[in-house]
């Protein structure tokens, strides 16, 4: 994806895709929780998550000292397009929606605004999809990149190109699979004949073949 991107001297987005891509394996994408910010240590400052709270609209819960330098203030809560122009923000929108939902990846190439005190400055955002604790598509891991002279802040930009990539499971690499163990079944005894005493049957100790069941005594007393 940021081949070409890297080369123009926005290394830092490949060292974040690469991350992002050696935790989801043969997966969709990894999960939230499996992000640790040593393993993009190098590009920490241009790294942010998002958390998706409304269509079309992601929140910032982390992000790197790069951003706030751009607009010149603490940025955490704030909207995602808070860094984009208003007749960019629809388009930007949508592109979210698409990476959460579809799922799938974008790199947008930008242009900041220009005037007094405003330098041209040239930018590159990397989306990329994260599985919340709960399971659903809700999070973003993401950078933001500018080249150039920062002026004045805060700055903001123009989508000039934008790149989705929809993701698929690697079927070269084996599934990851949970193994199962069944329950172990009861134990059915059977018994030992050998061990068994014989059956005896019963006899009466006292013959009643012949003997009256009733008996008649007489007593002249």
């Amino acid at each position: 994806m940021t081949q070409r991107i890297s080369k123009n001297g926005f290394t830092p987005l490949a060292q974040v895709e690469a991350y992002w891509e050696g935790l989801r394996g043969n997966r969709l994408m990894p999960n939230r929780s499996e992000i640790d910010p040593r393993g993009i240590e190098q590009a920490l400052e241009y790294s942010f998550i998002v958390e998706r709270i409304a269509p079309g609209i992601a929140r910032l819960r982390i992000a790197g000292s790069h951003l706030s330098d751009l607009m010149g203030m603490e940025v955490r809560g704030m909207p995602l397009t808070s860094f984009i122009m208003p007749n960019s923000r629809r388009q930007v929108s949508d592109i979210l929606e698409e990476v959460f939902e579809t799922p799938a990846t974008c790199t947008l190439e930008l242009r900041s605004e220009q005037g007094a005190s405003l330098p041209p400055l040239e930018a590159r955002m990397l989306l990329m999809p994260l599985k919340s604790d709960l399971g659903d598509v809700s999070r973003i891991l993401g950078a933001l990149i500018s080249v150039g002279d920062m002026g004045r802040s805060p700055r903001r930009f123009d989508v000039v190109r934008s790149s989705l990539r929809p993701i698929l499971a690697d079927a070269s690499l084996p599934p990851v699979v949970t193994e199962k163990i069944p329950a172990p079944k009861p134990m059915v005894r059977t018994p030992n004949k050998a061990l068994q005493p014989p059956k005896v049957p019963f006899r009466s100790e006292t013959p009643r073949r012949h003997a009256p069941y009733l008996r008649l005594v007489k007593s002249d007393d």
